[in-house]
């Protein structure tokens, strides 16, 4: 009877530990995407800010939408930290865009000291899945996934348009995890290219 009580649970467990280890890598791809300017609320002050704002100044941003939930954003979030950690103060920005999660969550999630880059809301329902731009980039992306999260685009402030809707054509999008070793390259590369610049507030 004991073996039988040890062996139900071993295959209670392992099945529970696999799964908790389990990744979805994704490479980097230049796909199209036809991504737009947004406003969303700001996770900690709860006031709108746009997209476009929040790229002044800055050579690469990398807008990582997740939900706080999903244990493949657990497995990417620290990767993300080390990444602006190391590369904040050449130009590099995170802007992450919680889905599918509350407010309330998503606060809990970064604990008292916050999210080490800006964070915005743009769903807090489960039921809103299909009607988030995230979903429909998603779509234009190859993205098969049930839930998209995270799912990381690469904007370059200077490249993008300074008006109108449409900031890009194309982009840089992981339809899952980051592979460190590559994006971290990646950035490198993209911050220490003589074409990097940075955009420019608009004039009023």
């Amino acid at each position: 009877m004991k073996k039988f009580v040890l062996l139900l649970f071993v295959l209670m467990i392992v099945p529970a530990a696999l799964r908790a280890q389990s990744h979805e890598y994704s490479p980097l791809q230049e796909k199209t995407v036809n991504y737009k300017n947004w406003q969303l609320n700001d996770l900690a002050s709860n006031k709108p800010v746009q997209l476009r704002s929040l790229m002044q100044g800055k050579k690469l941003v990398m807008v990582l939408y997740f939900a706080p939930w999903c244990p493949n954003w657990k497995n990417e979030a620290p990767v993300a930290a080390s990444l602006y950690e190391k590369y904040k103060s050449q130009g590099f920005e995170i802007i992450g865009v919680s889905e599918y999660g509350t407010r309330d969550d998503v606060k809990a999630y970064f604990g008292p000291t916050g999210a080490p880059y800006p964070v915005v809301s743009e769903s807090e329902s489960r039921d809103d899945k299909q009607k988030t731009p995230h979903y429909g980039y998603r779509q234009l992306t190859g993205d098969t996934r049930n839930w998209g999260s995270p799912w990381n685009i690469f904007l370059e402030p200077s490249k993008v348009t300074q008006t109108g809707d449409v900031l890009t054509e194309k982009a840089w999008v992981v339809n899952g995890e980051l592979i460190e070793a590559d994006v971290d390259k990646f950035i490198g590369e993209h911050l220490s290219s003589t074409t990097a610049g940075v955009i420019t507030p608009c004039k009023n």
